[in-house]
């Protein structure tokens, strides 16, 4: 028999509820009306939406652009970043069109056997200020855009057709980066029964754990009289393993413990998933069915021994993320959540930090399935300021509500190890601070006893005076370095988290000369150097970090500012324009590997080894000048050649941070021909070899995608790297081509990003220029199956062809 596809049986379960007796979920993805500006009238069932424009969700308005810098502008002193003086900023939100009020509206039907059943929407991401109507009457509003919320609507629907109207309001100031804007996650209508499991009402631990057996704790929260749950333990591949049945609630709450032979355990390296199903009866009439995907593992947070999983005692190897995904904006795909994990696996990443906002369902189930552990994060501000309209606007009335949210919609996530109150909040500073965070945190611990709570500290000095980083399950400095000895001596823990770290500043494939290490240091192209030797006032390069990670092994582990380069946050250049995109991202906003990709692979991927030349070779007019040679590599030595003339061998040293992790030729003078490495190992023997050669003129434009096969959902996407190689299939490292893209058949064509931070050529138009040398390109499949071309041209360039193939 032929399987049904998950959307066809999800379709069916909606609307033929008559035959089921449980639950139904809908997600409203498509049929939506979209309109920017003030339209108070489009709450009315019988608004003519007709001219507004069709769009799919999760959506952002504003990634369309266009980019302009007076859309953020403004003149202030950034206290996080160590500034008294207020200047003139632009990009700082991304000068994209973010700022203003818009209207959603969709229509659903529910079937007649609906009525009498419990109605609910849940939000997974509305920015900012939602304000929801059903049926031309006001459901509820709220306020933190990043916030996950529902509501129950039973009292509002209809049987049959049903309207649905939100109102979004984006106010300027209320962001430190590009917030997004629109109904950027994910919009669905609940059915159930009103003898029914509440919602996120369900919470899996795993109190015992042996070679031989684990408990698993399984609590379930449900409304109705005379009510009995049944839940069923299922192994990774659908074996139903054990079964209890309880007749007893406490309250309304469900206490079962079911026992797991032989358990195996979830960690980065075996990301093992077990199911339970949970059935609700009264009687022998099933009511309610809920499934709920958990790991059994064990964490645990020692003094002087840190963090351990599984008995085994684990660095966080970790990455912060801002939940743009580059040139598809705010609006989630999982497609491009897994493309960006797949890239920060293969680094060795083991961690990824939701900074500073709550992480999407997507990313946190995928965070499961790929193995990353996980510090989720809640607000960038409590009550004091960062910005005019931030979230001290709300945080006496939401803070509450938000953290209750967050903690019971994903505590079901292994992958999730740490909670974080908040991030760089000015309330480190005085008495209220401390209370704040004392509240914040025992809020978190009454939701989830099993997690302990950090926050982003830097104004560290204050936080060990005032006793606000002693309360704290977890200290976390952000930068700092100097500062982690004495943070340690004082603080009780007997350890320090990395909770943001580095804020190298690069750009991908430009190298500047002299190679020095800076601060802050800016040049007319607005660029930073791939040297990865400059950092920002407040912050340092890689190596720094790396030491103390090593040395001491009370610090448990980092999360590197950033993983990928986001929108907005341009420093050293938010001074500048155009200049719209951060530069801080180890991956930049294409997700395409800068160098300091391989400094970090090198030292974290221990399972494969790293072997990368830096810079390019193509110096055309430097010809006998100073030209340095960087090796990142997992190998501790290395001999380099130019045009197979030995450099010498260089071995790694604690002489400096940068000898000890770094292999690096000063002294090299640039002749055009080849650069060659030839590493060994610790016997001396020649194990690996690289070589960077220079190129000619831009003859070939080649195409390489990261899938070429997607699923024919309207959904999934393949990023195809664009990249220009001379004659001899040489890749040319300075190109800036203009390009354009044409898709055909079963895909469209999505968006194309070259990472470059000054860049204004919109995503979403058909062409683009190279930045240094490479692009990528973005195809988005449709509902129907079979080929997709896509074909990249550019004048005077032999043009590129690909094939994918979509499928259902």
């Amino acid at each position: 028999m032929k399987k049904l596809t998950p959307i066809l049986v999800l379709f069916l379960a909606f609307t033929q509820l008559a035959l089921s007796q449980t639950r139904a979920v809908k997600v409203l993805d498509t049929n939506w009306k979209f309109q920017k500006g003030d339209f108070e009238e489009a709450i009315n069932v019988n608004f003519n939406d007709s001219k507004w424009e069709s769009v799919t969700v999760p959506h952002d308005w504003a990634i369309y652009g266009p980019f302009d810098k007076n859309v953020d502008i403004q003149k202030v002193a950034i206290v996080q970043n160590g500034e008294k003086v207020a200047t003139e900023k632009t990009g700082r939100t991304g000068a994209l069109p973010h700022i203003g009020t818009a209207w959603y509206r969709n229509t659903f039907t529910l079937p007649a056997a609906s009525k009498g059943k419990k109605i609910m929407l849940l939000f997974e991401g509305a920015m900012s200020e939602p304000q929801v109507y059903l049926n031309g009457k006001k459901v509820g509003e709220w306020a933190y855009g990043y916030s996950y919320f529902y509501f129950d609507v039973s009292q509002f629907v209809e049987a049959g057709a049903n309207t649905l109207s939100v109102k979004l309001t984006n106010k300027e100031f209320a962001s430190r980066w590009y917030p997004g804007a629109g109904l950027y996650r994910k919009v669905s209508v609940i059915i159930k029964n009103n003898q029914s499991i509440d919602q996120w009402g369900q919470f899996v631990t795993t109190p015992f754990i042996s070679a031989a057996v684990a408990k698993v704790n399984i609590k379930t929260k449900a409304s109705g009289e005379n009510t009995r749950l049944v839940t069923t333990i299922f192994d990774a591949e659908g074996h139903q393993l054990n079964s209890e049945e309880s007749t007893t609630p406490f309250g309304k709450e469900f206490d079962q413990n079911i026992k797991v032979e032989n358990p195996k355990l979830w960690s980065p390296e075996t990301p093992y998933l077990y199911k339970a199903v949970s059935q609700l009866y009264v009687g022998n009439e099933l009511k309610d069915e809920i499934s709920t995907r958990f790991g059994i593992r064990e964490i645990k947070y020692e003094a002087n021994k840190g963090f351990s999983l599984n008995g085994k005692i684990t660095k966080f190897k970790g990455v912060c993320l801002h939940h743009d995904l580059g040139p598809l904006g705010a609006a989630v795909n999982k497609s491009a959540l897994r493309r960006q994990m797949k890239i920060l696996k293969d680094m060795g990443c083991n961690a990824i930090r939701s900074s500073h906002n709550m992480p999407s369902f997507e990313q946190l189930e995928l965070a499961d399935e790929m193995g990353f552990l996980f510090l989720a994060e809640s607000f960038d501000e409590w009550a004091k300021p960062k910005v005019e309209n931030g979230y001290h606007l709300f945080f006496e009335d939401y803070a509450e509500k938000d953290i209750v949210n967050l903690v019971q919609a994903t505590r079901n996530h292994p992958s999730i190890v740490m909670w974080s109150a908040g991030n760089e909040v000015p309330d480190q500073w005085g008495e209220a601070g401390v209370k704040r965070a004392k509240w914040l945190q025992e809020i978190f611990h009454r939701e989830d006893p099993t997690r302990p709570v950090t926050v982003g500290m830097d104004q560290v000095k204050a936080t060990m005076e005032s006793g606000f980083g002693a309360l704290l399950d977890v200290p976390g400095l952000n930068y700092r370095v100097h500062l982690y000895e004495e943070a340690f001596s004082k603080f009780p823990q007997g350890f320090i988290l990395g909770s943001e770290t580095a804020s190298t500043v690069s750009s991908r494939g430009i190298y500047k000369f002299p190679v020095v290490q800076e601060k802050m240091k800016q040049y007319p192209d607005f660029q930073s150097s791939s040297y990865d030797l400059e950092a920002c006032s407040w912050s340092n390069v890689p190596d720094e970090d790396f030491v103390l990670q090593d040395d001491k092994p009370w610090v448990i582990g980092e999360f590197v500012w950033t993983g990928f380069d986001y929108l907005g946050e341009p420093t050293p250049y938010d001074e500048s324009w155009p200049s719209r995109s951060s530069y801080f991202g180890i991956n930049d906003l294409a997700g395409l590997p800068k160098d300091r990709y391989y400094l970090y692979r090198s030292r974290w991927n221990t399972d494969k080894p790293t072997l990368h030349i830096l810079p390019h070779w193509n110096w055309e007019g430097l010809e006998g000048e100073v030209t340095p040679v960087f090796v990142y590599t997992s190998y501790n030595s290395a001999e380099l050649f130019i045009n197979g003339k030995s450099m010498g061998v260089q071995k790694k040293n604690k002489s400096t941070p940068q000898n000890r992790y770094r292999l690096m030729w000063m002294d090299v003078k640039y002749e055009p021909g080849t650069v060659k490495v030839v590493a060994f190992d610790d016997n001396g023997k020649a194990v690996a070899e690289e070589e960077v050669k220079t190129a000619g003129k831009p003859y070939q434009i080649v195409l390489d995608a990261d899938r070429k096969t997607i699923t024919a959902n309207g959904e999934d996407i393949s990023f195809v790297t664009v990249s220009v190689v001379d004659k001899n299939g040489i890749p040319c490292p300075t190109a800036t081509n203009q390009l354009k893209f044409k898709v055909t058949g079963a895909g469209t064509y999505r968006a194309a990003c070259n990472g470059d931070a000054t860049s204004l050529e919109m995503f979403h138009k058909e062409t683009m220029k190279l930045f240094s040398g490479k692009l990528v390109v973005l195809v988005k499949s449709t509902t129907a199956a079979g080929d997709v071309k896509l074909e990249v041209s550019g004048a005077g360039l032999k043009s590129g062809k690909l094939t994918l193939t979509a499928t259902k």
